[in-house]
């Protein structure tokens, strides 16, 4: 491991945890391994400690630890120590660990969806914190965390107090998630990935959030993200961790610009920069043309008028062979809502669609169902878009089979689509979990390919992965278009891949259409103040951290 040094502690302060030699093993007997070994670093009062890494490095377990969270008879803790303050957690009885939890050391996770409780209402779930670990009448409690909604800047919070989950967006589950962490003031934070599936402008209020409530409170905060455009904006420090250890830590200065370690320099250097690439522009037939394309939804309540929803308004846009045209903006823009509606998961309200000059809008499920081999959609999520219990060689020639395709040329042609994402045919018998999440989204780039598609639609296809995964992922993405002439419709609320990979970029607001052009100048030089809002709160937008590690390695 390497330390870089610098002034920022010289001074007395005790560190609000510690963490030394932490060794953490995984399963039982002959089978056992360390998933964490020897990590130790600190983090103090009033300082943001950033711990990065790729999936499997670590950072998670490490947290959990922290809290003493690690889930019993898969992990356990068999070496070092975790003090927060006098205390080692690692030595704390259940009674304690319960104590020191959201009083003492609290912790905001990746999906607020998942850490709320669907069936009660948001206020409550906040109340029971100061419930569970105060002594303040019902009256008392509700001050505080109305309270504590204001300072988390949520609007209208008495409505908030009493909505459940599902009736708050995804920056305002993430601020109630961080309300219930914060409402004790405690010693320190970790934030695990909190901001990774928000949009740029609400990731920024939340960074501003925590960074608001940090220098009030003193609060030291670990916060474990792969997005380099964050760190950069956020660190005091950074831990690099590969593998279960820490290869180095030092400033953020230190770290972004002067990085001692092949693996930092290679993380660094795969971030995606926010300066466009230079593309010729694109002048194949078209493959995709929407034109005036309407969504709209109906809400009908139980009790009381309904109310209509436009998800998609008037937008219009156009994919050619072998372009990658990009479609950004924030959650509840209306990108995905275009998305479903171009491989007709969602039937749209009105406009058109033409897919190689058929209008799509104005045919049958039966004639639709005919023409999926045209139009293939990559998802988020892979895991989740594989069957667990099929092999992956399945569900590669589950569609060519459906189609007509004898079960050997299925065979052939899913071997070769493994091949063209970079993976061996020897894998069409192994099952998704047998992969990583970068394998696994190759998997699903090979499941749309061997159809032959003229479109791609790849919705947020690599916001979920590491910067590493994510940058072999984009250049497969960009050997495919090259190799096979597929147009791709491209939604990201990630301006940096937005630049690196698109040809031209929509730029949607609301559900309508506010700017769209090539994508050297939406970004350089945009017309309209949301795309300039946009741009101004992408994170680390001062760094072009690949020119700055190529000039470091010159």
């Amino acid at each position: 491991m390497t330390t870089q040094t610098s002034d920022h502690h010289k001074n007395d302060t005790a560190p609000a945890l510690k963490i030394s030699g932490l060794t953490v093993q995984a399963g039982s007997g002959a089978s056992r391994r360390n998933v964490v070994e020897n990590i130790s670093f600190e983090v103090y009062p009033g300082e943001t400690l950033c711990v990065v890494g790729e999936s499997g490095s670590g950072k998670s377990v490490t947290s959990l630890a922290s809290m003493g969270l690690l889930p019993k008879g898969v992990l356990k803790a068999t070496g070092g120590s975790i003090m927060l303050g006098p205390d080692d957690v690692l030595k704390a009885s259940p009674e304690q660990l319960r104590a020191m939890r959201a009083s003492r050391i609290a912790m905001v996770f990746q999906e607020p969806m998942t850490a709320l409780n669907p069936v009660q209402k948001v206020g409550k779930q906040i109340d029971e914190v100061l419930r569970l670990h105060s002594r303040l009448s019902a009256a008392e409690r509700r001050k505080q965390v109305l309270d504590m909604m204001q300072a988390v800047h949520l609007p209208d919070i008495e409505r908030v107090y009493n909505s459940y989950p599902h009736q708050l967006s995804g920056g305002q589950r993430q601020r109630i998630v961080i309300a219930m962490a914060l409402i004790m003031k405690p010693q320190v934070l970790i934030a695990d990935e909190p901001t990774t599936a928000l949009d740029v402008t609400t990731q920024k209020q939340i960074l501003s959030l925590i960074r608001e409530l940090q220098q009030r409170q003193r609060t030291a905060v670990v916060f474990i993200t792969h997005d380099f455009g964050v760190v950069s904006e956020i660190a005091d420090r950074i831990v690099v961790m590969n593998r279960g250890s820490v290869v180095e830590t030092g400033t953020r200065d230190l770290i972004l610009a002067q990085p001692t370690q092949a693996y930092t320099r290679m993380l660094v250097s795969s971030v995606p920069s926010l300066v466009p690439q230079q593309r010729p522009a694109p002048d194949g037939e078209k493959v995709l043309e929407i034109i005036g394309l309407d969504k709209t939804y109906q809400e009908k309540p139980l009790f009381g008028a309904g109310r209509i929803v436009a998800a998609a308004s008037n937008v219009a846009l156009t994919v050619r062979r072998g372009e990658i045209t990009g479609v950004v903006g924030e959650s509840g823009s209306g990108k995905s809502t275009v998305a479903r509606c171009v491989v007709r998961l969602i039937k749209p309200t009105g406009g058109s669609i033409f897919l190689n000059d058929e209008d799509i809008v104005r045919i049958s499920e039966t004639e639709m169902r005919q023409r999926r081999t045209r139009v293939q959609m990559i998802f988020q999520d892979p895991y989740r878009s594989l069957n667990p219990r099929r092999p992956v060689g399945e569900s590669l020639t589950e569609g060519l089979i459906n189609f007509g395709v004898p079960v050997s040329e299925a065979r052939h042609r899913a071997a070769e689509a493994l091949e063209l994402v970079g993976l061996s045919r020897d894998v069409m018998q192994r099952y998704p979990h047998q992969f990583s999440g970068g394998q696994r989204q190759r998997l699903c780039i090979a499941r749309a390919v061997v159809m032959e598609p003229d479109l791609l639609v790849a919705d947020e296809a690599v916001s979920a992965l590491d910067v590493s995964v994510q940058d072999q992922v984009l250049k497969l993405l960009e050997e495919i278009r090259v190799r096979t002439g597929v147009g791709i419709l491209f939604i990201t609320h990630d301006l940096r891949v937005a630049a690196q990979i698109c040809d031209s970029i929509v730029v949607m607001q609301k559900g309508r259409v506010v700017e769209s052009g090539p994508a050297s100048q939406v970004l350089t030089a945009p017309q309209q103040p949301y795309t300039r809002a946009l741009i101004e709160a992408a994170p680390g937008r001062d760094w072009d951290f690949r020119n700055f590690c190529a000039l470091r390695a010159a």
